[in-house]
C-alpha cells in the first residue's frame, strides 16, 4: 500500500504537516508496512513559504520591514535556486494588526515592496509570491512605491502609500524604479477572481473584513476606479476587470500591470514546483483535505488541485475536513471520491480547534476509514 497525503492546513488548528502526520499514523496502524508520503501543502496563502522550505530544506531570510501601519515588523521569505518565495501577509497581513487597528484607509503594502527589493539585491530575478491574507486596500501603491515608482498629486507631491493616496493621485513616474526590477519574473499565487472595482471588487467584497464601514467601501471603490483610470494612461494594456485584479486589495492589479506578473492558482504553482506529481503518480490512494469543505473548495483551492492531479493517474481520492457544508457534495464532481468530517461529537468551536483534539479526531477518523479499506480487500 502506497499512500500520498497532501492536506492543506486546518486553519487555527493543525498545520499541513501536522494534519498529514495524523493521517499517516492512522494508516500505519492499519497497514504497518505501508509506504506513506506526507507532502506539506499550501495554496499561496499562509504557510506557502514554510511548505517550500520543507521541500527543499531551505533556510529562511529574515528582515525588518514596514508593516501594514508603517511600524517595523519581522518578515520572512526564502530563496531556492535564486527564486525568492514569499507571502505578502508576512509584511502586510491582517494578522499583524489588532482588530482595533484595522482600517484599510491607512494600511499599506510598502513592506511587500521592501521584501522584493531585498531579494533583488541578493540576486533573485524570479519570484513566487502568495498574496492571501492582506490587511490592505491600497491597489499595490505601497509595494510599488518601495520599488521606486513615484505616485504624485497635482502639486507633484508624493501621495500617501495607502488607499487615501489613490484619491489624490494625478501622475505616475517610473524614472527611479530600482535597478534589476525589469529583469524579474513574478508568479503570483492568487486564488480569487475578483475584479478591481464594483460590487465584486476588492473594496466591496474584502474591505469589511479589513475594518471598512459601508461609507469607507464606497469611498475606496471610487478611489480605486480613479487609480485604474490613471494607470490606464500610463499602461494602456491595463484592465481593471482582469480576473484576480482585486486580490489583496488591488495588489493583483499592481503585479499584473506594473510588474507584468502571471496570476495563477496557488495550488498549481505548488504542484509545478514541488515534485508532488511523481509522488501521486506512484501512489495507490491519495489523501487530501482542509479545515472546511464546501462549494468554495472547488474554486481553485488546494484539495481540488490535488484531486485533479490524482485523477490524471486514475487514483482514488479521500478527503478529510474539520467540517463540511451542505453543499460540499459538489466536491465529488471534482475528483474527491469521498470526504469525511472529523468531528466526533457535539463540541464548542474552541475545543474543535484545539490542536490536540483536532489531531486525535483526524487520526481516529482516518483509522476507521482505512480499516474499511482493508476489510474490502
Amino acid at each position: 500500500m502506497r499512500v500520498a497525503i497532501a492536506i492543506d492546513s486546518f486553519k487555527g488548528s493543525l498545520s499541513s504537516s501536522e494534519a498529514g502526520n495524523a493521517v499517516k499514523e492512522a494508516v500505519l496502524r492499519v497497514y504497518n508496512d505501508a509506504d506513506v508520503a506526507v507532502v506539506p501543502l499550501a495554496d499561496g496563502g499562509e504557510g506557502t513559504t514554510d511548505v517550500f522550505m520543507s521541500y527543499y530544506n531551505a533556510e529562511p531570510v529574515e528582515l525588518t520591514v514596514n508593516g501594514p501601519l508603517m511600524k517595523p515588523v519581522k518578515a520572512m521569505y526564502c530563496i531556492i535556486n535564486n527564486t525568492a518565495i514569499m507571502e505578502m501577509a508576512s509584511a502586510s497581513g491582517l494578522t499583524l494588526i489588532s482588530p482595533e487597528e484595522r482600517n484599510p484607509l491607512h494600511t499599506t503594502t510598502f513592506g511587500v515592496g521592501e521584501m522584493i527589493k531585498d531579494a533583488i539585491i541578493r540576486g533573485c530575478r524570479r519570484f513566487i509570491v502568495g498574496i492571501g491574507g492582506s490587511a490592505t486596500n491600497d491597489g499595490g501603491l505601497g509595494m510599488l512605491s518601495a520599488l521606486g515608482f513615484e505616485f504624485l498629486d497635482k502639486n507633484n507631491t508624493p501621495v500617501p502609500c495607502s488607499a487615501t493616496g489613490l484619491e489624490l493621485l494625478s501622475e505616475i513616474r517610473t524614472d527611479n524604479v530600482i535597478p534589476g526590477l525589469k529583469e524579474c519574473v513574478f508568479n503570483i499565487a492568487c486564488d480569487v477572481k475578483n475584479p478591481l472595482c464594483g460590487n465584486n471588487g476588492c473594496s466591496a467584497v474584502y474591505g469589511p473584513q479589513k475594518g471598512a464601514t459601508p461609507d469607507m467601501v464606497e469611498d475606496m471603490d471610487r478611489w480605486m476606479l480613479h487609480f485604474a483610470d490613471i494607470v490606464k494612461m500610463h499602461f494602456p494594456a491595463s484592465d481593471m476587470n482582469k480576473e484576480g485584479s482585486g486580490a489583496a486589495g488591488g495588489l493583483g492589479f499592481a503585479f499584473s500591470f506594473f510588474l507584468n506578473a502571471s496570476l495563477r492558482p496557488g495550488i498549481d504553482i505548488i504542484i509545478e514546483e514541488s515534485g508532488i506529481e511523481e509522488i501521486i503518480r506512484t501512489s495507490d490512494i491519495v489523501i487530501t483535505g482542509e479545515g472546511r469543505l464546501d462549494s468554495q473548495t472547488v474554486m481553485g483551492k488546494a484539495p481540488i488541485g490535488i484531486a485533479k492531479l490524482a485523477k490524471k493517474y486514475n487514483k482514488k481520492v479521500i478527503a478529510f475536513a474539520g467540517c463540511v457544508s451542505d453543499d460540499a457534495e459538489i466536491c465529488n464532481q471534482y475528483g474527491i471520491d469521498a470526504f469525511f468530517p472529523i468531528l466526533r461529537n457535539i463540541t464548542t468551536l474552541e475545543d474543535a480547534l484545539n490542536k490536540d483534539v483536532a489531531y486525535k479526531n483526524l487520526y481516529d477518523t482516518a483509522y476507521q476509514v482505512f480499516r474499511l479499506i482493508k476489510s474490502g480487500e
